[in-house]
């Protein structure tokens, strides 16, 4: 576990832009292969779109991510947060503790609100117009979208007290996390049923992106489901009942265009349920 730490503590930039990239490129070859559904759409089209808002991410993360820094250094300097709290035990359940937490409010909170305040909706929309959900469409965040989560990643990091090895490893497990749930794959329904008690599987989080409500508000777990169950925001339907999108923004000229994109936050928001 120390090792662990060590790596985490001193984790280079490039290292964890391997571990972006590879992910993505790994589930990318396993959809392709065993693909949960099999859609007629210019793949490279769609990712290009994807990945551009990938990379605003990156740049948005890489260029505060002083400030998460200075956070963490600030709760360990002042005794300061849930982990620094608690009575001395195991490395290991210090750090499980330390990413439920940080899950719950780095992840879970957020995406939440999102869902539930109007203003910060006409941001996370952008991510539920994907009627294409696979791995690239895991941080098809809108750039505003970026900005909110990374406040959010901060007050977590400042509640849990976490030291930056953890903050670390924290953003690389949410990055494999979210690329594995998002990823058109097939599991075994049963593999896949049991997974959701312990992680956000990829068919429980498909459920989330179905176009409509109840099912839209619902699993909003990124790493740990237990959120979803304590809360109970857990809801289960099954694939084939399953569409893609959301219900104001179905028309490919709408969801599938970049600059069109970018501008949905700032129209007028159209009426619907989820609004």
């Amino acid at each position: 576990m120390n090792e662990i730490v060590s790596y985490f503590d001193t984790i280079p930039s490039s290292h964890r832009s391997l571990i972006l990239v590879g992910g993505i490129t790994i589930f990318w070859l396993i959809e392709n292969a065993f693909p949960l559904f099999k859609f007629t759409y210019k793949k490279w089209q769609h990712a290009g779109i994807n990945l551009f808002l990938t990379f605003t991410t990156i740049l948005i993360n890489f260029s505060l991510a002083f400030i998460l820094l200075k956070t963490s250094d600030w709760t360990i300097a002042n005794n300061f947060g849930v982990l620094q709290w608690l009575p001395l035990m195991p490395l290991w359940l210090y750090a499980v503790i330390g990413l439920l937490l940080l899950d719950l409010i780095g992840a879970y909170l957020v995406h939440l609100i999102e869902h539930k305040v109007k203003f910060l909706w006409r941001f996370h929309l952008i991510h539920h117009t994907d009627t294409w959900v696979d791995t690239t469409s895991g941080n098809r965040h809108h750039p505003g979208e970026s900005v909110i989560r990374f406040i959010f990643t901060t007050l977590g990091v400042v509640v849990v007290g976490a030291p930056m090895w953890l903050v670390f490893m924290y953003q690389t497990i949410s990055v494999i996390s979210t690329q594995f749930t998002h990823a058109n794959i097939a599991l075994p329904k049963k593999l896949d049923d049991f997974l959701s008690y312990f992680i956000v599987s990829p068919d429980m989080h498909k459920v989330h992106h179905h176009y409509t409500l109840p099912y839209t508000d619902s699993n909003y777990g990124n790493i740990f489901s237990i959120w979803d169950r304590i809360f109970g925001t857990f809801m289960s339907l099954s694939k084939d009942k399953i569409t893609y999108g959301i219900d104001t923004y179905m028309k490919p000229e709408e969801n599938n265009q970049l600059k069109n994109l970018l501008k949905i936050p700032f129209k007028e928001q159209r009426s619907t349920e989820n609004n």
